[in-house]
């Protein structure tokens, strides 16, 4: 089972910054998910949220920023004892970092039509290329998988379950052609894992940040953990 740092490793760092993604790379964690947006200059950055608000302290939504306004937003601003500002990254800055992981998650976040979904996807392949091995693109959004499967992409895709939908989630994924399904920790009840399994998709689930709950996804033989908190998951997961 990977331990995925979410978002980097957003209980012990800053969520989605650089600094974050080298603090997890220190430890030695070499699997990671983090989210992606396209500005309306095309260039693909790495944010979890629409608004700078929340991470910032600055009300302002990302999508009427271009990249080049990103260094006016600190996204350590909450965390007082750290040192330095983290700017946005775009997705180009924070692969660097990750050019020896093995596994990343790529969420793309939703889309308002199948314009801007297939648009996105098309810089997203481009700016992954290198990492077809280890990158799984996922989204919640099916216009997003609705694109990749129209492109014929050769990315590894994966379907994320926030809804209480069941075995509709299973049969959304196989219909495109999902690898896997990232289950919503509350929605990962063994039943659901093992119909997962049984139709030879992987499973993710998120957010865990309870080690008894870690080690029992563990003994149901799930691939990847997706934490918040991947320091304190490295000291008590075999």
């Amino acid at each position: 089972m990977n331990i995925i740092g979410h978002r980097g490793a957003r209980g012990e760092a800053p969520e989605n910054t650089l600094g974050g993604f080298q603090y997890l790379h220190d430890l030695g964690v070499r699997a990671v998910e983090f989210d992606v947006r396209q500005l309306g200059d095309d260039e693909l950055v790495v944010m979890h949220d629409d608004n700078f608000i929340r991470t910032t302290g600055m009300d302002k939504n990302i999508y009427a920023c271009t990249s080049s306004e990103l260094a006016a937003y600190n996204q350590a601003f909450i965390w007082m004892d750290w040192k330095a500002v983290e700017v946005t990254p775009t997705l180009q800055q924070a692969l660097k970092i990750m050019h020896n992981f093995e596994h990343l998650e790529v969420e793309v976040k939703a889309v308002t039509d199948i314009q801007a979904a297939e648009k996105l996807v098309i810089e997203l392949q481009k700016q992954l290329r290198g990492f077809e091995q280890t990158a799984v693109i996922t989204s919640f959004d099916l216009k997003i998988h609705h694109a990749l499967q129209q492109q014929k992409s050769i990315f590894k895709r994966g379907l994320l379950v926030e809804h209480d939908i069941q075995e509709k989630a299973i049969a959304q994924a196989l219909e495109f052609d999902c690898c896997q399904i990232g289950w919503m920790d509350q929605l990962a009840t063994d039943a659901m894992i093992c119909a997962t399994q049984q139709e030879n998709l992987n499973v993710s689930v998120w957010t865990v940040n309870d080690v008894e709950r870690a080690k029992y996804l563990q003994s149901l033989a799930i691939n990847g953990l997706i934490t918040d908190f991947p320091k304190m998951m490295q000291r008590h997961l075999k």
